[in-house]
């Protein structure tokens, strides 16, 4: 993992971005027998501190919870749920980020930065389905969702995935979806209608990663206008079968 130059890094952090800027997500994933918290854009993934991983839930099959532990490693955090998951649930704090007025992003509150254009609060959500037929229990600390309206494992690569897109419990219209996140970023491959409803193609045989942005306006704060959040779901598009 490296660090990203100190501008970069901001930006991937606070900004709210539109679906073909840059930005950095979050997902987990089995990396050498560990589910790896990544902090990541495409193909690459960086370091960042362990005690940003704020929250994690497991559950089985039939959806009751597991206990599951954040284990923080030097440059990034891994779970250890107590047996195995079926459904996995993860947040990440990326803190305060306000706009100064020559356009640079800092990582305070507005309230510190006299003049600023913007401020925002960063928060990254993932859920990853690890089991067929699992029971989708979303904790109530997860505000911004994607949820399968079918079991991902059973698709198969090149068909069509339902999803609803969920803010809060609610749906929300009009957030552009990325298919693949890891191998095409920035590439939206649908965008939710009324219903917080899309359909995108299962990109591969392998792990998918389907992401998505959007913010929420926040009233009398004294360091932010707003909330800006992002969400993955991930799944493998053919399980192995024993």
């Amino acid at each position: 993992m490296r660090h990203l130059p100190k501008t970069l890094l901001a930006a991937a952090l606070g900004v709210f971005i539109s679906a073909n800027a840059c930005a950095h997500g979050l997902w987990t994933e089995e990396r050498r027998g560990h589910i790896e918290v990544v902090f990541g854009d495409g193909a690459e993934d960086d370091a960042y501190q362990a005690e940003q991983v704020k929250s994690a839930w497991a559950y089985d099959p039939a959806g009751k919870a597991i206990a599951v532990s954040i284990d923080p490693q030097a440059d990034h955090a891994r779970l250890k749920p107590a047996s195995e998951a079926a459904t996995l649930f993860v947040v990440m704090d990326g803190g305060l980020w306000a706009q100064k007025p020559d356009k640079t992003w800092v990582a305070q509150g507005k309230r510190d930065v006299p003049g600023a254009l913007d401020a925002l609060r960063s928060v990254r959500y993932s859920l990853a389905i690890h089991e067929e037929k699992a029971k989708i229990v979303v904790p109530k600390d997860v505000h911004f969702v994607i949820v399968p309206q079918v079991d991902p494992l059973h698709v198969g690569v090149g068909k069509e995935l339902p999803v609803q897109v969920l803010l809060d419990g609610k749906p929300v219209k009009d957030v552009s979806l990325m298919g693949d996140f890891r191998g095409a970023p920035h590439t939206v491959s649908a965008k939710t209608d009324a219903e917080g409803r899309a359909s995108i193609p299962v990109r591969n045989d392998g792990l998918n990663i389907i992401a998505a942005y959007t913010s929420q306006e926040v009233a009398k704060d004294a360091d932010v206008n707003k909330n800006s959040y992002f969400t993955s779901l991930t799944f493998i598009g053919t399980p192995e079968h024993e």
